[in-house]
């Protein structure tokens, strides 16, 4: 199985929606089909690191939510999530 690519730093830092909206404008500059070749393929890779931070983003904000707990006498309370 291939190791997954590291996430350069210039992606790892964007905000989920600085991604998203990146990762939309090559969806829709590919949907156009107005790139070249070469240009096609580095933004196509571009946008599937983009995906995976996005997801690796949405994981996060899943677990915060999942750390809310309820206790036995029906109250809400929260808990730490350890992200690491």
């Amino acid at each position: 199985m291939a190791k997954e690519p590291t996430l350069p730093k210039d992606i790892s830092s964007l905000s989920f929606e600085d991604a998203l909206k990146e990762l939309e404008g090559i969806v829709q500059q590919l949907e156009r089909g107005q790139v070249k070749l070469d240009e096609a393929i580095s933004a196509y890779e571009r946008g599937a690191l983009l995906k995976k931070h996005c997801e690796q983003k949405l994981a996060e904000a899943k677990m915060k939510v999942e750390k809310i707990v309820f206790s036995a006498d029906g109250s809400v309370g929260t808990q730490p999530a350890d992200l690491n």
